[in-house]
């Protein structure tokens, strides 16, 4: 049987019965879908995370405390201080502490936001403006003053059709006097809204806000980007001298410069979007499943045309590779629904819904080669079934 005549042969028996073709090819469409949808989102969030880690400042250095679950977090203002003193490569730094969701009443009422304790470099680094009044000094960084700097968002919140310069909010139990609004910015790679923010002086944080003395993260700018390394190794034998920590003993922080921040954002992203696509995956497993229930059943119902095909000379390989294609046809249509129907759900999903899908053609090529393979693996043993039976027993079968 010619190649031509196989196919026509296979296409007609498919489309025989569109309906029961269609069901059957139901699980490998959501399959290749899941497969492709699941690893668009991850590579988009894997983009949109390194764009934003990107923009978050120029030359990004960053001191964090130690990650282990058992470490404390030694660092303070002194740390701050001494790196501003003896560092060489830095042009800009800020130490900072967060305080997550706190209550800042004032205006119309009570907002529930993050409000961050900086220092006036803080902005450079960031790339931030303020888009009304001022920002902080150093002055009031100095004297501990209780002003405030509002994002967007808490200005719409709390000021909706007021100018908030000059009002008074209390953050807990503290009021602080407003005397600036931020530029607006956006949502990170991860849905944050980064206007959403109270940004105070660093001291003032820690003196009147915080429990403890302890600062969050120290932020810096480098000169120059090729002196990056310079720097990171700079400021870590300056923290190592401040804490006191000997020759051979493990540092109880971490400096990370902006690549190998972006590079544990995108190992994290990449893990989950693995695991994701894998448990789409299962899904072409269950639709291989149901292939070969279906290509034995139609064995059966089809056992004496299957018979009379070999009485009068059709080869068992004849039969095999009907089987087979027709096999591997409902597989590949129903690879071809599934990447249509992915291509649609991405394009949805970042058109209206905000949520950022990069579809790859690897993947697309890659999704329906496994539809192909699993119209193989599955079909070849309900084919070799069918290229199995005696010519005289399949034409007695009722």
């Amino acid at each position: 049987m010619t190649a031509v005549k196989l196919m026509s042969a296979s296409l007609r028996s498919i489309f025989r019965n569109k309906m029961r073709s269609f069901l059957t090819s139901l699980g490998i469409i959501i399959g290749v879908a899941s497969v492709i949808v699941m690893v668009a989102v991850g590579s988009g969030s894997q983009a949109q995370i390194k764009a934003q880690i990107s923009s978050m400042g120029t030359n990004l250095l960053m001191v964090m405390p130690p990650r282990g679950p058992r470490e404390a977090n030694r660092m303070t203002m002194a740390d701050v201080e001494k790196i501003k003193a003896e560092a060489s490569y830095i042009s800009a730094i800020s130490g900072s502490v967060t305080l997550n969701s706190s209550k800042v009443v004032g205006g119309s009422g009570y907002w529930s936001t993050s409000v961050n304790g900086v220092e006036p470099d803080y902005l450079t680094i960031k790339q931030r403006s303020v888009a009304s009044g001022d920002f902080f000094t150093e002055k009031d960084e100095e004297a501990r003053s209780k002003v405030a700097v509002i994002g967007a968002t808490v200005a719409a919140k709390l000021f909706a059709g007021q100018d908030p310069i000059g009002q008074t909010v209390r953050i807990e139990t503290t009021p602080f006097t407003i005397i600036g609004v931020l530029a607006k910015k956006g949502s990170t790679g991860m849905g944050q809204d980064q206007d959403d923010v109270v940004m105070v002086p660093l001291q003032t944080a820690v003196n009147r806000l915080m429990k403890d003395r302890q600062i969050g993260t120290i932020e810096m700018s480098v000169v120059r980007e090729d002196l990056m390394a310079q720097a990171q190794a700079e400021v870590t034998a300056i923290l190592r001298e401040s804490h006191k920590l000997a020759d051979g003993v493990d540092a109880d922080f971490d400096v990370m410069n902006q690549s190998e921040i972006i590079a544990t954002a995108s190992e994290t992203s990449a893990t989950l979007t693995s695991l994701l696509a894998a448990i789409a995956g299962v899904s072409l497993i269950v639709g291989g499943i149901g292939i070969m229930n279906i290509m034995l059943v139609s064995v059966t119902e089809r056992t004496r045309e299957i018979g009379i095909r070999m009485s009068v000379g059709a080869r068992r390989r004849d039969i095999l590779l009907q089987f087979l294609s027709e096999s591997v046809i409902l597989s590949l249509l129903g690879g071809l629904i599934g990447i249509l129907l992915a291509l649609g759900l991405a394009y949805a999903l970042t058109n209206f819904f905000s949520i950022p899908a990069l579809v790859s053609p690897v993947v697309i090529a890659a999704s329906a080669g496994f539809a192909a393979a699993v119209g193989i693996f599955f079909g070849f043993y309900p084919a070799r079934k069918a290229a199995n039976l005696y010519p005289i027993e399949a034409l007695r079968f009722e």
